[in-house]
Parts: C-alpha cells; structure tokens; sequence
C-alpha cells in the first residue's frame, strides 16, 4: 500500500518536526481493515521510517498531503496535523480494487 501527505505553506512547517506513528483504517473496499505505519517529518517533508515508499509534505498551518506504495499499491491521504496527532482521510488503488478511510497519527 502507498500513501502520502502534502500541505501547502512552509511557515513553521518544522514544528512537526519528529517520528510520527499513523493508524490506516479502512471503512470501505476489500483491504485489511487497519495497518500501521512509521512516518518521519524533517523540514516539514515526510519520508518512510519502515520499509516502504513514502512521500509528501507538511504545511506549516498543519495541512498535509502523503503517498504511500508498497507491493504495487498506492494510497493517497490528507488531513491536518496539530500538536501531537492529526487525522484525514484516504484512498487507494489495488490490483483487487480500490479501498479507502480514515488515518490517525500521533507523534512518538
């Protein structure tokens, strides 16, 4: 699966700096019905702290944007972060369908 955080705006966008923990849940389609993944942010850039492709960017008011790919599917997700957690919804594209739901993180 592959998923990615995008925002606009870099202002402060290092204050989420740090190792975040995201909660995948999924609410609709055929894929396993949560996974869990290790994000890192540096400089408000998001890449992989696992074993998949990650990528995406934090703005500085919170907004983010992320792809994920792993095992030749892609997830694409928004939201927000704020403080120490954040949530959005996602989408993915499978070779058995598509799927999609929300995500949680918090930061480690």
């Amino acid at each position: 699966m592959f998923l990615a955080f995008v925002g606009a705006g870099a202002a402060n966008a290092a204050s989420y700096d740090g190792l975040w923990h995201v909660i995948i849940i999924t609410e609709a389609g055929s894929c396993d019905a949560a996974y869990s993944y290790p994000f890192r942010i540096a400089g408000g850039r998001i890449t992989s702290a696992g074993s998949f492709d990650v990528s995406g960017r934090v703005g500085g008011g919170g907004g983010v944007e992320v792809r994920i790919s792993a095992g030749g599917s892609v997830a694409n997700g928004t939201g927000r972060l704020g403080g120490g957690s954040g949530s959005g919804r996602w989408t993915a594209r499978l070779s058995g369908g598509n799927c999609s739901g929300r995500w949680q993180a918090t930061r480690s």
